[in-house]
């Protein structure tokens, strides 16, 4: 059976063009048209009964959207668990996305999400400039920023507060004895990574220490990176005694990057990450980190999302949660 991607290739048109058709929507010009039902019949497609089935007298489809970077990172997993379960108990199915952290993917979700009229999306933008996301709010369809947020729109966001966790993580290693703090962090584009930061930055200013360049290395939120990352900083002539992880998978690749070098955890290097990990425990040591409440950042989120729906001019409203600094042996 022919699929919307395959009409939409074939018409020359966007996906949502296509859907506009297939709705019987006024705001397709007539020569466009044409074009799009010549290659619906050449493909014989059928439009799906399912999504038909979710459409309610209200004109909603009671279905919505949730694009997530990585699948394979627990705290997004957790994030979609809240988006899920919050979505259920109120009768909404859920189109799960995951963008690989790549924004034509994005965007190609973006346009499907459209094409099959969901209510809303729930998504961490790429970017804090993220152009797909911007030009989507633009049509007045809901959307709830999770983790990151915009720079110059507004919009309902839900997110942790990420400049006091980094805060506090760092805290604990000044407290620890440590000067040579190395930084591995994410995208400076996403303004979570940019938070946390900020709080490396300002705790050791508090403590009169001025910050090193060469302690400092940006990677990409993935595990690979982590350990390349690390590895160059303990490849430096005089490396830091101790190191501050902008994320889970970061986190892990670091401490892979330490254990074939026999040095010990914390003895010779101390490991602070930011995210906690479902096998936690399981790692030799289990590593301190920065514990974000990822799944009440999900539930949250689709409630305000399902707010949105219902009010649709209100004000947007920014919800903060707190993080929790967990010590464990790599401290």
């Amino acid at each position: 059976m022919a699929t919307l991607q395959e009409v939409a290739a074939r018409a020359r048109v966007s996906i949502a063009t296509v859907s506009r058709v297939l709705n019987k929507s006024d705001k397709v010009v007539p020569e466009t048209r044409l074009t799009v039902e010549q290659a619906l019949r050449e493909l014989g497609y059928r439009p799906s009964r399912v999504a038909r089935r979710l459409r309610m007298n209200s004109g909603r489809a009671h279905l919505v959207g949730l694009i997530i970077p990585d699948i394979q990172n627990p705290f997004y997993a957790e994030i979609a668990r809240g988006v899920e379960d919050a979505a259920y108990a109120s009768e909404y199915a859920l189109i799960l996305c995951n963008s690989d952290e790549n924004p034509d993917k994005e965007r190609f979700y973006l346009e499907v999400m459209q094409a099959e009229s969901v209510d809303g999306i729930v998504l961490p933008p790429f970017s804090d400039t993220d152009f797909a996301v911007v030009e989507l709010i633009k049509t007045g369809l809901p959307v709830v920023c999770v983790d990151r947020s915009l720079a110059k729109v507004k919009t309902d966001l839900v997110e942790v507060d990420n400049y006091q966790g980094a805060l506090e993580a760092v805290n604990h290693l000044l407290d620890k004895g440590h000067e040579r703090i190395g930084l591995i962090e994410g995208r400076s584009q996403v303004s979570t990574n940019r938070e946390r930061r900020r709080g490396y930055l300002d705790a050791l200013a508090a403590r009169g220490i001025a910050p090193r360049k060469e302690l400092m290395r940006a990677g990409d939120f993935k595990q690979e990176s982590g350990r390349v990352l690390a590895n160059e900083l303990l490849d430096l002539r005089k490396p830091p005694t101790a190191l501050f992880v902008c994320n889970n998978l970061m986190t892990v690749g670091a401490l892979a990057g330490i254990h074939p070098r026999r040095l010990r955890v914390p003895e010779d290097v101390a490991v602070v990450g930011f995210d906690d990990l479902p096998w936690a425990e399981a790692l030799d040591p289990p590593p301190t980190v920065v514990r974000q409440p990822a799944y009440e950042v999900g539930r949250q989120a689709m409630e305000l999302l399902l707010k949105r729906i219902v009010e649709p001019t209100r004000p947007p409203v920014t919800v903060r949660l707190r993080p929790e600094l967990v010590v464990r042996k790599s401290t």
